[in-house]
């Protein structure tokens, strides 16, 4: 009997794969330093959240998600202190979403877990290896932003 052979894994999943584990890593740290009433799902917040703060529209834009959806989640993780809405200082009728001292603390763990798994990755590939990967990703993302929104979305 003929055996079949497996199809090589795509870039999405390839690049998926390692996301999760991402979020998984996050999250379970998250979890161990007390934040249990944040979810995978809020993550997405925090992962596009600037420093000087984001319009819904935008962070849902980024998010590749409604604003709705994006919205509900500003809403839960406001009630719970990590971010708050302040006027947007370009248009006094905007506002804009940032982070919390709360806040600060969540995106400090949750770097801190990225960095160890990165360490883990690197350790694992080797520390050549794992800087190429960066690198290639970092030139990539580069790429796909320069190209605009609408080349992202499509």
């Amino acid at each position: 009997m003929e055996s079949i052979q497996p199809l090589p894994r795509m870039i999405g999943a390839l690049l998926r794969i390692p996301f999760q584990q991402t979020v998984a890593r996050v999250y379970q740290r998250l979890m161990e330093a007390g934040y249990t009433d944040l979810r995978p799902t809020h993550l997405v917040l925090f992962q596009q959240l600037r420093p000087e703060g984001m319009r819904v529209t935008e962070l849902a834009s980024l998010a590749q998600m409604t604003k709705q959806s994006m919205g509900a989640i500003v809403d839960y993780v406001e009630e719970r202190g990590y971010i708050e809405r302040v006027p947007d200082p370009r248009d006094g009728r905007a506002r804009l979403v940032r982070l919390t001292p709360r806040g600060r603390e969540v995106e400090r763990v949750a770097r801190a877990a990225i960095g160890e798994l990165e360490s883990e990755w690197a350790q694992y590939l080797g520390h050549e290896r794992f800087a190429a990967l960066r690198s290639a990703l970092q030139d990539l993302v580069t790429f796909i932003e320069s190209q605009g929104e609408s080349a992202r979305l499509s």
